[in-house]
């Protein structure tokens, strides 16, 4: 008999991780491209490549760094674990984690791509009648950068769902805890009776993804006519 297990499991835990990665690094992914988009300095400079880093280093690398400091041994693991009882190395919080980190990059540039395209007199304007940063940003940027920001948190899901390499370092491959489809894939690949799973598994992967891009690619669309 062969070790067949179903893939919903995978697919629902998949897109939980892929939901909570998306969902963790919105707000911060909107703030740091709103800082991006309006402030140009020396900071600028280091925030940009700083958020840029994660396209550029192995995923497994950014795993490893991800284990060095939030993971049982490192500083920030160990001050989660003593002041609030949390750990986040191998376990579906930590798969979440990892996938944020690896979608932050794309999620700010679609936000960034958004704000710029809205003109900064109009929120200068809102300083006129009184109105500070959060004004400008709360009745302004936001409301105009709205269609950006959905396709951002697609294109951020749809990274999260695909994402392999620093998920298996920081959270591992443990089925019903932290292996979303790529682990699976991974897992099932070259496994005597397992070519029926693993075929399933990649179209899903494949209509997942295509599906994610469509929708951004719409929203891109609406964007740019507006």
């Amino acid at each position: 008999m062969d070790d067949y297990s179903p893939e919903w499991p995978i697919i629902l835990l998949s897109a939980r991780v892929a939901l909570a990665a998306t969902a963790i690094m919105t707000v911060p992914g909107i703030l740091t491209a709103w800082y991006l988009a309006r402030r140009k300095n020396p900071i600028t400079f280091f925030v940009e490549n700083l958020v840029q880093l994660p396209l550029v280093l192995p995923p497994v690398v950014t795993g490893l760094l991800l284990l060095m400091f939030l993971g049982p041994r490192g500083k920030g693991g160990q001050l989660l674990n003593d002041l609030f009882g949390i750990e986040l190395a191998f376990t579906s919080a930590g798969a979440a984690i990892a996938a944020g980190v690896m979608s932050f990059p794309l999620l700010v540039q679609t936000f960034r791509i958004a704000i710029e395209q809205i003109d900064p007199e109009w929120e200068e304007a809102v300083s006129v009648y009184g109105g500070g940063r959060w004004a400008a940003f709360r009745w302004v940027t936001f409301p105009l950068s709205i269609k950006g920001i959905i396709a951002g948190v697609v294109l951020g899901f749809a990274r999260a769902i695909g994402e392999f390499g620093a998920t298996i370092v920081f959270a591992g491959n443990i089925p019903g805890r932290t292996q979303t489809i790529p682990l699976a894939v991974f897992t099932k690949l070259g496994q005597v009776g397992m070519e029926a799973p693993l075929i399933r598994l990649v179209l899903i992967a494949v209509v997942l993804s295509v599906f994610s891009l469509s929708i951004h690619a719409y929203l891109s669309s609406r964007l740019t006519r507006t």
